[in-house]
């Protein structure tokens, strides 16, 4: 029996967000809507989406013992996620710098703070919460080691899904253990350490040769791929009205996290995270905007 459908190994960051007509050029000023805090991070969102979700949920991240790390944890307790996991005080709490602009599309700048502290030593000492998770996630807004380390104290038969963001060239340990590897265009790019030619399906291929077990590739308004040793299948995405895609990737891989651990297939899994990154985009936010599984179903 697990205790957690899903453990998130990750970020968690205040989103201080601004509206803006347009983002600026290099040496440009532009001015932006009032300031808004949110919280957010990679690791607290996709906690947050798939507690939303109803998947039982656990959280292995830092924050600092300040207003942001209070923030965040209200958060957390507030959409059901198990904070056990998430330690206090190092740094001060991660902050993300978002610009977003009319057509709902977002640049980020994040500062990692405490979570640049989350450290190996912290996922040994959380072993028992891997034991009984079935499915681990993770993203790269803490350190590499870390996540490596995540992938080493797994426990026999769960699974592991990676989204590598902020992208970086990765170890084979950590790419043998993806189940899925989830990127987008310019995370492929990044993971191949080369120009990526052809179509998804090449990129696909290419990605996995070099290790993991299955890939998605997400293609925002084109839906997704994805890839395994039994082929690829398109995913088509859901058409709704962007209001803030802030947090969307995330609410995507925690619900095919979480479907997946349930035991669906790869592509039903995905066509189910694809509603939920619809759903998401459609209000403003990140963890503000994740959707349960009754507003999924509406759309």
């Amino acid at each position: 029996m697990h205790d957690y459908d899903l453990l998130v190994v990750g970020s968690a960051n205040a989103d201080l967000v601004t509206a803006v007509e347009r983002r600026p050029g290099a040496g440009e000023t532009v001015l932006g809507s009032d300031l808004a805090v949110h919280p957010g991070g990679k690791g607290a969102n996709q906690a947050v989406a798939a507690a939303r979700l109803g998947a039982r949920t656990a959280l292995l991240a830092r924050v600092g013992d300040d207003g942001h790390g209070r923030l965040l944890l209200d958060s957390m307790k507030s959409a059901g996620v198990d904070p056990v996991g998430v330690l206090v005080g190092g740094a001060p709490t991660g902050v993300a710098l978002i610009t977003v602009d009319p057509s709902g599309d977002n640049s980020i700048v994040v500062s990692p703070g405490a979570n640049a502290r989350l450290t190996p030593q912290d996922v040994r000492a959380a072993g028992s919460l891997f034991q009984v998770s079935r499915v681990v996630s993770a993203q790269l807004e803490i350190p590499l080691d870390t996540v490596a380390e995540a992938v080493r104290a797994l426990a026999p038969g769960s699974r592991f899904v990676l989204n590598p963001s902020p992208p970086a060239p990765l170890p084979a340990e950590v790419l043998a253990a993806c189940d899925p590897l989830i990127v987008n265009e310019h995370e492929a790019r990044v993971v191949l350490g080369a120009d990526v030619t052809g179509g998804p399906e090449d990129w696909a291929s290419a990605l996995l040769a070099l290790g993991p077990r299955s890939v998605v590739i997400t293609l925002g308004a084109e839906g997704a791929l994805v890839a395994d040793g039994t082929g690829t299948r398109r995913v088509p995405s859901v058409k709704v009205t962007a209001v803030d895609t802030t947090g969307a990737g995330d609410a995507f891989t925690a619900a095919l996290a979480w479907r997946l651990g349930a035991g669906e297939s790869l592509a039903d899994a995905a066509a189910f995270a694809a509603r939920v990154g619809a759903a998401a985009v459609t209000k403003e936010g990140a963890q503000a905007s994740y959707p349960t599984t009754t507003e999924v179903a509406a759309l």
